[in-house]
């Protein structure tokens, strides 16, 4: 199963560094937050990913281009006049990486849509490039598995509000809002689990997957829950980095799972 990283926005909200660099490339501990989730994802074992690029996507591909030099062991041989290397043992991740420029402007909807020939006929996963997480995959996968929806989200509460959900007894989502200020309810956090058919619901680059897929899915009982009450933290400004550097340095980030 692929997992699809939403990472083309332009992080307005943490603009003293996103101006140099796409958000999802902003260092934690010294490696992107992007390279952070995906190691999330591949201590479960899935290590096929499709990243949703856009703003100073260029960035997010040199990073994986020179990914496996750096993350090696090298002699360089310039003796004779020639110009040989050799590695020697690599640290690399068995990944699978596709990073797909789906267009400056575009909407996080028509982003998913751009990658459909990259997904196929089946189901993946699908979570946003700037939040970390300590979520049992495997068991978000086996959960949406179990009620043939088509589509389960991980839910989290939070005071601080995202997409709002109102969650019945069987977990299924019973509607779907964007957040106002009197809000405290379970939040979208992302970390979600799509069929196929998600992509009938998407159309055009002007989606907003939040928005209409979503809350076309909740009216029609195909979009569910999955409830997590471990850590989750997006990093939308440079108090939440700040916040998320400190775990790490500390060696008590709850979302270091590998």
């Amino acid at each position: 199963m692929k997992t699809v990283i939403l990472a083309g926005g332009y992080g307005t909200r943490i603009s003293e560094e996103s101006q140099f660099k796409p958000k999802p490339m902003i260092e934690l501990g010294g490696m992107p937050i992007l390279w952070h989730i995906m190691k999330l994802y591949g201590h479960y074992g899935y290590n096929e990913f499709v990243i949703c690029a856009g703003y100073k996507q260029h960035m997010i591909k040199e990073f994986f281009a020179n990914y496996f030099l750096h993350s090696s062991d090298v002699t360089y041989d310039y003796t004779g006049g020639k110009n040989e290397v050799t590695i020697h043992c690599s640290s690399m991740e068995p990944w699978k990486v596709t990073v797909v420029d789906t267009g400056l402007n575009t909407m996080t909807g028509g982003r998913i849509k751009r990658v459909q020939p990259y997904i196929g006929n089946e189901s993946f996963m699908m979570t946003y490039g700037d939040g970390v997480c300590d979520v049992n995959i495997a068991e978000l996968v086996k959960f949406h598995q179990s009620h043939g929806k088509i589509a389960t989200l991980t839910a989290v509460h939070m005071e601080q509000q995202k997409g709002v959900l109102d969650i019945g007894g069987d977990n299924a989502v019973k509607s779907f809002r964007e957040k106002n200020l009197t809000d405290g309810a379970s939040i979208n956090a992302g970390f979600m689990v799509l069929n196929p058919e998600i992509f009938n619901y998407l159309d055009g680059d002007s989606c907003i997957f939040e928005r209409g897929p979503l809350e076309a899915l909740a009216e029609k009982g195909q979009l569910m829950s999955y409830s997590h009450r471990g850590f989750w933290q997006c990093m939308d400004t440079g108090r939440e980095k700040e916040q998320l550097e400190k775990m790490w340095a500390s060696g008590q980030a709850p979302w270091k799972v590998w």
